[in-house]
């Protein structure tokens, strides 16, 4: 053991020969060698051709002699060690370069934060992906904002309802904040996901129909709020502040649980009445 900082080029050198060493080349479908092998695994040769780079490439990374490699050679690698996830995600830190696919769009919602979601209950709470589509909810939500289910698909989204739905453009006391404020956190996830066209189409969407997103996008602002305040006028209950939380599953994290509770007792007494 040792309690020196990570060397990054030696770490990154080990972490490959291990995982090749533990791979069985009968899973690759590798030809029988004429010579017995005189190591576990497969050979540097072998990871090469399957990654697509010389075998001086694999030496000399495997030797920590200093090489960075690029996103493309990191996701090849990955694919020929056959790396599970977490390991996948360790080379690429390692290597300090970020996937190119990073954070694919969560489009339905793990069925066990689903689940969490309902279980919180009396607390207001629902389920996000990076892009703001609303993937799960539970009663207390429906009825503090609105029933998502009666939306069609491309319409749960809650910076699209902030901006376009006539009641919930309606619905937040400081609207110029809280816009603003989504807009900072759509434009970071923007940049951490550069391939989400389904994003980027979103995001050009909301600039050709608000003239209010075009000027604050244009602004590039970066913000991303894990807790704040909200204040929100509610049709039947009046002014209600509630501090909002958002939290990022390890195993799931292109999911945000967002949970709402009262900021102060009249707030409360007032989330009491929609249970």
């Amino acid at each position: 053991m040792t309690t020196r900082t990570v060397d990054t080029t030696q770490e990154l050198a080990a972490f490959l020969r291990t995982r090749r060493e533990r791979l069985d080349p009968r899973d690759f479908g590798l030809p029988s060698r004429r010579q017995a092998r005189r190591t576990p695994g497969l050979r540097r040769e072998e990871v090469a051709e399957l990654a697509g780079v010389s075998t001086d490439y694999v030496v000399r990374l495997e030797q920590g002699r200093g090489l960075r490699p690029s996103a493309d050679v990191v996701e090849a690698l990955a694919r020929a060690l056959r790396l599970a996830p977490d390991e996948r995600a360790y080379l690429f830190n390692l290597a300090q370069q970020r996937p190119r696919n990073a954070g694919k769009a969560a489009t339905t919602a793990a069925p066990q934060l689903a689940r969490l979601v309902t279980d919180l209950s009396p607390l207001p709470a629902m389920l996000m992906n990076h892009r703001y589509d609303i993937l799960a909810w539970n009663s207390e939500m429906t009825r503090l904002l609105l029933d998502f289910g009666t939306l069609p698909p491309s319409q749960r989204n809650a910076m699209w309802l902030c901006l376009m739905h006539p009641e919930i453009r309606e619905f937040y006391v400081d609207r110029e904040r809280v816009v603003r404020e989504g807009i900072a956190h759509l434009r970071a996830a923007w940049a951490a996901h550069p391939q989400d066209q389904a994003l980027t189409d979103r995001i050009a969407e909301f600039a050709t129909a608000d003239e209010e997103f075009a000027r604050l996008w244009a602004e590039r602002d970066i913000k991303v709020n894990g807790r704040g305040r909200k204040v929100l006028r509610h049709p039947d209950l009046g002014v209600i502040a509630v501090d909002f939380e958002v939290l990022v599953p390890l195993q799931d994290p292109d999911q945000r649980l967002v949970i709402y509770r009262a900021a102060d007792p009249e707030s409360q007494s007032a989330l009491d009445r929609v249970h």
